[in-house]
């Protein structure tokens, strides 16, 4: 296994990954009170029906990642290689005006999950935003992507927010609240 920057012939193929989220159980998320008295509880829960949803990457993301690749746009996209098989990716980009690194994108291949490439890549992009003196490393992921919010947590990022708009105006009603995730480095 051999994890490095994405090259700008590999684009293409990169998009192929089959980043199909799978999980039975989200992060319910319960809000009480009123006006500033407003309180939140998390916890997780069974889903009502089984999640599989093909994450296919956006053209937005496609876009960020030719032109990291290619060294026009600052950011960090990294490549899982097994055996010739390209089986994961992560993007991640700066915000200097936050001092943050975000995490844009990570995925691995359904065959390679549960081996530490997703682990070894956020560990990189860790150690690449203290080089670059940053003060966080931010993620933020739906609640119904409990794969993804369990590696957060596994890896000691702080649960840090939550939206219930950010996707649409009933987020809350339909389990896909955002959540959003820091690991402080300072």
């Amino acid at each position: 296994m051999e994890i490095r920057p994405v090259g700008p012939t590999e684009v293409d193929a990169l998009i192929e990954i089959d980043a199909t989220i799978e999980s039975s159980e989200y992060l319910h998320v319960e809000r009480s009170g009123e006006e500033m008295a407003i309180q939140w509880k998390l916890e997780p829960r069974a889903l009502r029906t089984r999640l599989a949803d093909r994450n296919r990457p956006t053209d937005d993301l496609q876009f960020l990642l030719k032109q990291m690749a290619n060294g026009i746009e600052d950011g960090i996209a990294l490549l899982a290689e097994h055996e010739g098989a390209r089986v994961a990716l992560l993007v991640a980009r700066p915000d200097l005006e936050l001092k943050t690194m975000r995490i844009i994108d990570v995925r691995v291949d359904s065959d390679f999950r549960r081996q530490g490439l997703a682990t070894a890549m956020l560990f990189e992009t860790i150690a690449e935003a203290r080089r670059r003196e940053l003060r966080a490393v931010y993620a933020e992921s739906p609640a119904n992507n409990m794969p993804a919010n369990k590696l957060f947590a596994k890896l000691a990022f702080d649960l840090a927010g939550l939206d219930t708009f950010h996707r649409s105006n009933h987020d809350l009603v339909k389990e896909v609240a955002t959540i959003f995730w820091y690991a402080a480095l300072d």
